[in-house]
């Protein structure tokens, strides 16, 4: 179902799609990123965080900034009558309230990796031309809480969404892969 939930802010950005789906996975890659850069971390508890942090949407919906105004889902209900009968339930529900209280560094970088995520999609609908995407990135890096994430923030913020595989210094967009001068 996450595959097929779409997150819905972007109805109110004007510009840009993901499904919840998607935005778990990087949001587990970039908490991976995030608790290997802090000793104290356990990495594999931020991951799970990530992975199950909107697990709940499966039955409410997404519900953006604007939706939350004036609905308010039962994500605790959801997650618990998904999990029921799985053995390991009680686990996906004990990070999921973890990952919503951000009383410890797991939640707390799990929620950064969260933000981040949001903050690489804005830059990109930035890059492409959408100017709303300003003004939501910065209350998206205000609710950050890590150095580390605050850190990765300003380097997304400085770089153009391509230049990690668009290096314009080579000619192999002339020449291709075989005959590269400008190694």
């Amino acid at each position: 179902m996450l595959k097929r939930t779409p997150r819905t802010g972007y109805q109110f950005l004007g510009s840009g799609s993901e499904s919840v789906a998607d935005h778990s996975f990087r949001t587990a890659v970039i908490g991976y990123v995030l608790a290997s850069q802090e000793p104290d971390a356990d990495l594999n508890k931020v991951i799970l965080m990530c992975l199950f942090h909107d697990l709940p949407e499966a039955r409410t919906g997404d519900h953006n900034y604007v939706n939350k105004r004036y609905v308010r889902a039962d994500e605790e209900r959801a997650i618990r009558d998904q999990v029921r009968e799985l053995l390991f339930g009680d686990e996906i529900i004990s990070l999921t309230q973890e990952f919503n209280t951000d009383d410890t560094l797991e939640a707390r970088l799990a929620r950064d990796a969260d933000q981040l995520d949001l903050i690489l999609e804005l830059k990109e609908q930035l890059d492409l031309g959408n100017p709303s995407a300003k003004d939501w990135l910065s209350f998206a890096v205000k609710r950050l809480l890590t150095g580390s994430a605050k850190g990765l923030a300003q380097e997304i913020l400085t770089t153009d969404r391509s230049e990690w595989w668009f290096d314009k210094q080579t000619d192999w967009w002339v020449n291709g892969p075989n005959n590269q001068r400008g190694k």
